[in-house]
């Protein structure tokens, strides 16, 4: 992940100290949503960076409804925010209108908040729709001197847009995830290894890469992590990526033959030319 610029992170910081006590006591009274909706709105411009005038708009209008906040770079909307009063749980059906009003502009990210509870969903334009909760963090829990805590909140900042900071941060958990490990572990290179080193184990032994994919299938790996769309879709990632670096390799291999034809050529024009002239 990159680095949060000094100047993002004293603003952060600042927001922390400031908002903190402001939402602990929006929630002691247990304002309503459109209160929530004030102060949320001065958080995206204190602590988050964005220019309330220009960027944050408010209301905006998705079909026959409207989404709480929305936020827009250069003309471009890159976030939608679905906000509950701060005293309210943030439930899957408020986690699905949110998801659907992203669906309906063609926006990839959305928050569902309280002010206090903040959640960073990923919206994936299959058939269904379907999301991914990104991140998860409670303001009042935050740490201003931790690091971590910047940086979850550097996620969401209007100069971290530019760096694709959050899209990066979404990458690496899909590579971590148990989903991406599941299908690595059936893969035939990874098969592959796991047969000699068995072998190395029980010399003498024969072991067939079938054998093995089946006990880490029946008896090693958790069935939820084997089954589904994001089992499938991980099955999908790993499988390109192999095709990817089967391709690299057929090019590599072309061109060092290329290479070695065209050597040869050269040596054998090279003997059968004529010596030159010697200057008398």
């Amino acid at each position: 992940m990159a680095s949060v610029p000094s100047r993002v992170s004293s603003r952060i910081v600042a927001g922390i100290k400031r908002f903190q006590p402001i939402l602990t006591a929006a929630k002691a009274r247990d304002i309503n949503e459109s209160d929530t909706v004030v102060i949320v709105a001065d958080m995206l411009q204190e602590v988050f960076g964005y220019d309330k005038y220009t960027e944050i708009t408010s209301e905006h209008s998705i079909k026959s409804t409207f989404v709480d906040l929305a936020i827009k770079l250069d003309g471009t909307l890159v976030l939608l925010l679905e906000l509950k009063a701060i005293g309210m749980d943030l439930k899957d059906a408020y986690v699905k209108q949110a998801v659907d009003y992203a669906a309906n502009q063609g926006v990839d990210w959305v928050v569902l908040s309280s002010g206090v509870l903040w959640r960073v969903y990923r919206v994936h334009f299959t058939k269904p729709i379907d999301h991914e909760l990104v991140v998860e963090f409670n303001f009042l829990e935050l740490n201003a001197k931790n690091e971590d805590h910047i940086e979850l909140l550097w996620m969401l900042s209007k100069e971290s847009w530019q760096k694709e900071t959050l899209k990066e941060y979404h990458a690496q958990r899909q590579a971590l995830s148990r989903f991406v490990f599941g299908a690595l572990l059936q893969s035939e290179p990874i098969l592959e290894v796991i047969r000699r080193e068995v072998r190395r184990v029980s010399p003498g032994i024969r072991v067939e890469i079938a054998e093995i994919a089946n006990v880490l299938q029946q008896e090693v790996i958790k069935r939820e992590v084997l089954e589904g769309d994001k089992a499938e879709a991980a099955k999908r990632l790993v499988s390109r990526a192999a095709n990817r670096t089967l391709r690299t390799t057929a090019k590599s291999s072309e061109d060092d033959t290329k290479d070695a034809s065209s050597s040869e050529s050269t040596r054998v024009t090279d003997a059968d030319s004529p010596d030159k002239p010697t200057a008398s």
